[in-house]
């Protein structure tokens, strides 16, 4: 058997998850541990709200859910509900989580028999058990003993083996009319809000643009944009919106503006060591001979940084967005400095005739035939970066000071003393 913890944030999370395994036939909910009812003939909300009211003892406890699979090897497919379960309360007994309520679901959507067990750290007197070297302490011991116990098959480094099925999918590009689409919507937003830097709205649809999605705030003036309301798009091969976009406040974990606004300020500051990195890769590309536009974006994209022009329907080019999908940042060319924006990009690459067509995370399509991208005129930069980034003043005015490339005080040298000493007697 192979025991695998993950600790979270959000108990909703992992209780959906096992759910929809229900819901979809792939899982089977066989039993609770700490439950004063049967939760198979109780509604979904009784079960959860049962979890839920135990963290709320310790809202400060920002690491409160816990997800845990039990791994058993292929050939004990046939073992009944009733050792699955019995396994499970000795499992959870053994690892100091037996007085707390839990949840065990029997999952049959890989090729080794599984249980899923939900639950969460807070206890009933409002104390958080430790997490910290949970695996090597206390679950390995209970693993190799209840391997004895109930004559399980041995791990014997089963683990590299076994596929972890808490693992998130691999994202791949949303496809209107292939999957639901609100499921396919908040596979991505799991994978996106949570690893990637942004500190915009427009940052994060750099990201999201990569995988046929958008985040729309409405036009200025809307009902939805006065509100600060947030709509989630799935887009076609063209870039377009199609089908009807689901509010962020549907969504199991609040996907909101609000939300996506306070993570701004934090991501700021965690992407900030990371700028360097695309600022060399973009340096090293230019070394050499001059390249064109093309070729410049392949050169960084075989180094994990996917380049987003912003365009305007003639092919102007007014904006660019470095992803870099290694560290999960994102930088506006503007805010790596001048060498990196939109104009001097073109400067620097040698002119060369691009598709007509729309290339991945564009504003919008070059259409018609093929033609070199130019730069555009004032007019045209300043009214397609107010369509673009809606960004209002007040934005722009409680954004931090300190940028990137501040230098403290005390490291300026000694110019002021200098100036002093120059002062005239009087």
């Amino acid at each position: 058997m192979v025991a695998v913890i993950k600790a979270g944030r959000s108990i909703h999370r992992i209780f959906n998850y096992n759910e929809n395994k229900v819901k979809e036939g792939k899982a089977e909910i066989i039993g609770a541990g700490n439950y004063p009812f049967d939760p198979e003939k109780t509604s979904l909300n009784i079960r959860l709200n049962r979890l839920v009211k135990q963290l709320q003892l310790r809202e400060d406890v920002k690491v409160n859910s816990v997800h845990i699979s039990l791994n058993f090897d292929p050939s004990e497919g046939d073992l009944p509900n009733e050792k699955m379960m019995q396994v499970a309360e000795t499992y959870m007994e053994k690892i100091g989580f037996g007085d707390q309520p839990f949840l065990v679901y029997r999952h049959n959507d890989a090729g080794h028999p599984h249980l899923h067990l939900v639950t969460t750290n807070i206890t009933a007197e409002a104390k958080r058990i430790s997490l910290h070297h949970l695996g090597i302490n206390k679950s390995e011991p209970a693993r190799k003993e209840i391997e004895k116990v109930f004559g399980l098959v041995p791990a014997q480094g089963q683990k590299n083996n076994i596929k972890n099925t808490q693992e998130p999918a691999r994202l791949a590009k949303v496809n209107y009319g292939r999957t639901a689409s609100k499921k396919a919507i908040q596979v991505v937003l799991d994978n996106v809000l949570n690893h990637y830097k942004y500190a915009s709205l427009a940052e994060l649809n750099a990201v999201l643009r990569q995988y046929n999605m958008l985040a729309d705030q409405g036009k200025e003036g809307s009902r939805i944009f006065r509100s600060g309301g947030l709509l989630y798009h799935i887009l076609n091969d063209e870039g377009r919106p199609i089908g009807i976009p689901i509010k962020s406040s549907s969504f199991y974990n609040k996907p909101t503006l609000k939300f996506l606004e306070s993570q701004y300020a934090a991501n700021k500051v965690k992407r900030t060591p990371y700028r360097s990195r695309v600022t060399n890769a973009v340096d090293m590309v230019f070394l050499g001979e001059k390249i064109s536009l093309p070729d410049f974006m392949a050169a960084l994209n075989r180094q994990g940084i996917h380049i987003v022009l912003r365009q305007s329907d003639s092919g102007a080019v007014y904006g660019i967005t470095y992803v870099d999908h290694t560290t999960k940042c994102i930088f506006n060319g503007s805010e790596l400095g001048k060498s990196y924006s939109a104009k001097a990009i073109l400067e620097r690459c040698k002119p060369a005739l691009v598709q007509g067509q729309h290339l991945p995370g564009h504003a919008s399509p070059l259409k018609g035939r093929l033609q070199p991208p130019r730069e555009a005129s004032a007019a045209e930069t300043e009214r397609m970066e107010q369509q673009s980034e809606k960004a209002s003043i007040l934005e722009v005015l409680t954004q931090a000071e300190q940028l990137p490339d501040y230098v403290p005080y005390p490291l300026k040298g000694n110019s002021g003393k200098k100036r002093k000493g120059k002062r005239p007697n009087k």
